[in-house]
């Protein structure tokens, strides 16, 4: 009993430490499975402390460095903090002028413009002493490495930020645009002043020659130039002057070509193909001089001017050189061009004229050319001015020299075959005299005298005078050649009448007139006298003869042999006067006082012989009834009246002034038909 007890309480125990050692283990789990949770969350925070620790490595590394490292590098801070202090306050500075300078300068332009200045003087204070700072701050790093002083992380970072400091760029927009975004709004300011002030003349083409020694372009106000200036002086200190030349001769070239559009100067656009001739435009070639007169005088005058007073603080080669861009863009290269083009037009007797007004307007100019246009900067306007001058003088001599061979040449052509005065006669004559008039004489000698200078040749007077008799001459002798030629005496005396005649009356009391001499004048006035004698003597003074009373007094031989003698009488009459009055109807006497003195001399020749030859024996014819008008066949009134209104011009007249293409090499295209140029001599 007592073996199988203590053997109960032997297993009892066993169990009892099987539960204990349960409880232990389970107790054990649970301790390992915290130790796990506690590592679990540890890990992470060692990572950080690692991470950490280079940084703190780095700042107790200054407690490791040498002593008296560490108390040197307190100096070398010390004296960099001065001037980047200074370097950020200039940089705080230049911010607080950025409301200002964005603003619009027009509202207080003095203000703006002390403001940018300081604005410049902020950033050349920065532009010396940032270089300064980073040499301080270059030095600190360099002797933080040198030391071990610091990180070696944060030191390469630190003179990265350094050399991107001192690049240029970088520097250059320390003040974040505020500078060019300031000097834009200048510019603006300069082009609104300009643009504001700048008004065109109001100017019609009709009152351009009239009107403009009355006229002067309004200068731009004193205190507008003066803002000007000051804008400019501020663009200037910042290279800006270009922009700025480019801004005012947009402007004023613009104003100044406004203003010449009220002149309507598209002609000065027209090419030598547009126009047949010099005379198809000669009224542009009038307006020409005019519009060009107006031009220099008034509107480039006053830019000249104006150029000077804005830009005369900045030098003479850069107003000069801005007016010059202002004149060419302007139009005055136009005017030069369109001279140029008129003196390289096919050669025209009418064209040394026009030449010759041209050379009159540039000589006029001549003065202000030389002051406006005298500079380097106007060397393109120069050059074409020279070569116009030139064109125009080597064209007019050439026309005036070859004219006497052309009016030599005209010795070849028919004469007219109405009688009247050949174009080449009349255009030749008023040409001569308008040459040797008040207003071209002293241009065409000055013209002449010019173009012999440039072969070293000596010019006199008596030379063109000599020319102009050697033309009179060759005229004369085209006449006597004419009046040859033709096969009818009574058209070559009437022919002749009416040359003479025109040789007087246009050359008297001209300058021509005076040269030749009176002798020479009357002896053209008896030549006419003498022809006109002649010419009636051959012709209508035949007539009466035909109405002879021989045989008629008492009518000896009876009423009806009288009667029949009337009518064969009257009818011979009849058949001359219709012969003769067709033939000539196509007659012409260009002069009216010739005109009507002739005719006048036909009816006092024939008529009153008609009339009485038809008072005293017109009756006995009228009693036959209507054959009566056979031998009538004219009232003395229808008579009168055909005989008074021969020789009236007829239009389409005959007559021109060619040449022949082998007269001259000089004239490629030969002179142009007179008969279109003549209308233009007045």
């Amino acid at each position: 009993m007592a073996e199988s007890g203590k053997g109960a309480s032997s297993d009892k125990d066993k169990i009892q430490n099987l539960i204990a050692a349960r409880k232990s283990l389970k107790l054990s789990l649970e301790k390992s499975k915290s130790l796990g949770l506690a590592l679990g969350k540890a890990g992470p925070r060692l990572d950080e402390i690692n991470q950490r620790l280079p940084s703190l490595e780095a700042s107790v590394r200054p407690i490791r460095a040498d002593k008296d490292a560490l108390v040197a590098v307190g100096g070398h801070i010390n004296r960099a903090v001065g001037p980047a202090a200074a370097v950020l306050k200039v940089f705080d500075a230049v911010h607080g002028l950025e409301k200002s300078l964005l603003s619009d300068p027009r509202n207080d332009l003095p203000g703006y413009l002390s403001v940018l200045k300081r604005l410049e003087e902020a950033l050349k204070f920065l532009g010396e002493n940032c270089g300064l700072a980073i040499q301080w701050l270059e030095d600190i790093v360099e002797y933080l490495e040198d030391n071990s002083v610091a990180d070696e992380k944060y030191l390469s970072n630190l003179k990265k930020s350094l050399r991107d400091l001192q690049n240029d760029d970088e520097r250059s927009r320390l003040d974040g645009g505020l500078l060019d975004a300031a000097l834009d709004k200048l510019e603006g300011e300069f082009r609104r002043l300009l643009v504001d002030h700048s008004v065109p003349l109001e100017m019609s083409s009709s009152s351009a020659g009239e009107q403009a020694a009355a006229i002067a372009p309004s200068q731009l106000p004193v205190a507008v130039i003066q803002k000007l200036q000051a804008i400019l002086g501020r663009l200037i200190a910042n290279n800006r002057l270009e922009k700025c030349i480019s801004i005012y001769v947009e402007v004023r070239s613009s104003n100044v070509r406004s203003s010449l559009q009220a002149l309507d100067l598209d002609y000065l656009e027209i090419s030598i193909a547009e126009f047949n001739d010099v005379q198809s435009i000669e009224g542009y070639i009038a307006q020409w001089g005019k519009h060009l007169e107006f031009a220099v005088k008034h509107l480039f005058e006053a830019e000249y001017k104006l150029c000077n007073d804005v830009f005369e603080r900045i030098g003479l080669d850069v107003w000069m050189g801005c007016f010059a861009k202002i004149a060419a863009q302007a139009g005055i290269l136009a005017f030069l061009q369109f001279g140029k083009t008129v003196s390289e037009s096919k050669n025209d007797p009418i064209k040394l004229l026009k030449l010759l007004d041209i050379f009159a307007s540039l000589n006029k100019l001549r003065l202000d050319f030389n002051r406006l246009f005298g500079g380097a900067a106007c060397a393109e306007i120069q050059n074409l001015t020279r070569d116009l001058i030139k064109s125009v003088v080597d064209g007019a001599a050439e026309i005036f020299w070859e004219l006497l061979v052309q009016v030599e040449l005209q010795r070849k052509i028919p004469p007219p075959p109405d009688g009247g005065v050949p174009r080449p006669v009349s255009f030749v004559t008023e040409y001569c005299n308008k040459l040797l008039g008040n207003d071209y004489k002293p241009i065409l000698t000055h013209v002449l005298h010019i173009h012999r200078s440039w072969k070293h040749q000596k010019f006199q007077d008596k030379l063109l005078i000599k020319e102009m008799l050697s033309i009179i001459k060759a005229i004369e002798l085209n006449l006597e050649t004419w009046m040859k030629a033709y096969e009818d005496n009574t058209l070559s005396n009437f022919f002749a009448m009416n040359n003479h005649y025109h040789l007087y009356k246009h050359l008297k009391g001209t300058q021509l007139g005076e040269i030749l001499g009176d002798s020479w004048l009357r002896e053209h006035e008896q030549y006419k006298d003498y022809y006109a004698a002649i010419f009636l003597r051959d012709s209508w003074g035949k007539l009466p003869s035909h109405l002879s009373r021989e045989g008629l007094i008492l009518f000896s031989g009876g009423r009806a042999t009288a009667r029949d003698l009337v009518k064969k009488r009257l009818k011979t009459f009849n058949e001359a006067f219709d012969e003769m009055y067709n033939k000539q109807s196509n007659w012409v006497v260009p002069d009216r006082d010739l005109r009507e003195k002739t005719s006048q001399l036909i009816v006092q020749s024939v008529v009153p012989v008609y009339r009485s030859y038809m008072q005293n024996y017109g009756p006995l014819v009228e009693q036959e009834g209507s054959s009566s008008s056979k031998y009538a066949k004219y009232s003395v009134q229808a008579l009168e009246q055909m005989l008074s209104s021969l020789f009236l011009p007829k239009p389409g007249r005959y007559g021109s002034f060619k040449v022949s293409r082998r007269a001259s090499d000089k004239f490629d295209n030969g002179v142009a038909s007179l008969h279109r140029t003549a209308s233009a001599i007045v």
